[in-house]
């Protein structure tokens, strides 16, 4: 099986024996506490589920600053996105050196880590801006991920971590949060060789279901992963619960059996086009995918990044520091010529007219009226759920 980044086995950093992890409960009823962003929480969360390897922890400054910079960290890690616990206060730790991190998405605000404190510093506006700027290529506070980001502090807590529980990806979605170890193992189990993986945070219309088809024959898969994400979107975003039923009928009906998994993680979208689709393209190798679709856009949100950016980033990373391969796929539409969804590019006799285009606003809103969208477009049983969400609004 394809190795972890940065080590030879996955570490994740939850804390697995139930004896140390009591202990640590009770431990952290005694620590200062400190209520951290939904972002930091996810951060935890990635990390105790071993997607983040080989992180031991959130980042402190020079090595946030030098991965906005460069995609590494001071020690030479290469890893693409800062992971940070920031807050607006410092006053809560006082000299502590151990500290109950607590989740502000639960109720009760249970402590999801326990942090060691290696350092307390505060970002400038300018390294503020700095970094903002070369995560998400702007500073625009319209940018969802900008905002989320900007929103935070500037107080960077630094040190490794030990974590407790999965927040509520585990509580809520018993069927499809998956760690990175647990797919690791379910992989084995298949006996796949050859994994490709696909991100979404939509359901998955007829377009997405061939792509992932093209992908796994072209490259030879045995298998596929359907990773999506559980965590926090922006307004509008289909629920996951809603999603998660109309990709499960999808894979029912129209994949063989054992050909393809229904998994989630949590996350907090960053929106962060090409700087995403790398951290996706890590964390995928981390839970055993040797292959990884980025499509035009992709983890893009407005008009902040150019269609193919989060394919060509992946150029400008030095050979040998991804094992994982991309697959770099266009938009994928039914030809009205060839009877059959295709790839755009890949169509170069074809006008816009020669394909079946829906627009985003165009389909919700035939949803929301009870009309499913031509069977060119979306699977009948698929529309039947969405048509169901959007009436019951």
């Amino acid at each position: 099986m394809i190795k972890p980044h940065g080590s030879t086995s996955l570490n994740p950093l939850f804390v697995y024996d139930t004896n140390r992890n009591d202990e640590l409960q009770k431990e952290a009823g005694s620590l200062p506490s400190m209520m951290v962003s939904s972002a930091t929480a996810a951060n935890a969360v990635m990390m105790g589920a071993g997607y983040f390897n080989p992180l031991t922890g959130y980042m402190n400054k020079a090595d946030a600053l030098a991965v906005a910079e460069n995609m590494h960290m001071t020690n030479g890690v290469f890893w693409p996105t800062p992971v940070l616990n920031l807050i607006e206060n410092a006053s809560p730790v006082g000299d502590a050196r151990r500290i109950a991190l607590r989740d502000p998405n639960v109720k009760g605000h249970p402590v999801i880590a326990v942090q060691d404190i290696e350092d307390i510093e505060e970002l400038s506006d300018e390294q503020m801006a700095t970094m903002t700027e070369k995560v998400f290529g702007t500073t625009d506070t319209d940018h969802p991920g900008v905002a989320a980001l900007n929103s935070q502090g500037r107080i960077v807590v630094s040190g490794p971590i030990e974590v407790l529980n999965f927040s509520y990806f585990s509580t809520e979605f018993p069927d499809t949060f998956r760690t990175a170890v647990e797919i690791r193992n379910e992989i084995a189990e298949h006996g796949w060789q050859k994994v490709v993986a696909f991100q979404t945070r939509n359901p998955m219309h007829l377009a997405h279901e061939e792509l992932c088809h093209m992908a796994m024959q072209r490259l030879g898969c045995d298998g596929l992963v359907i990773h999506m994400l559980l965590g926090k979107l922006k307004k509008g975003d289909i629920p996951a619960p809603v999603r998660d039923a109309a990709i499960r009928k999808m894979v029912e009906l129209y994949f063989p059996p054992n050909s393809a998994m229904v998994t989630g993680y949590g996350f907090d979208m960053l929106y962060a086009g090409p700087r995403e689709a790398v951290l996706h393209a890590v964390f995928r190798q981390n839970m055993g995918a040797t292959h990884f679709i980025i499509g035009r856009d992709h983890a893009g949100v407005g008009d902040y990044y150019g269609a193919f950016e989060a394919q060509e980033i992946f150029s400008r990373i030095p050979e040998g520091t991804l094992d994982i391969e991309i697959f770099k796929a266009d938009h994928t539409a039914w030809s009205k010529k060839l009877n059959k969804v295709v790839m755009m590019r890949e169509a170069p006799d074809h006008s816009k007219d020669d394909f079946i285009l829906l627009s985003g606003t165009k389909v919700r809103e035939m949803l929301s009226n009870g009309e499913a969208p031509p069977k060119e477009f979306s699977r009948p049983e698929v529309a039947q759920i969405l048509i169901e969400y959007y009436q019951s609004l």
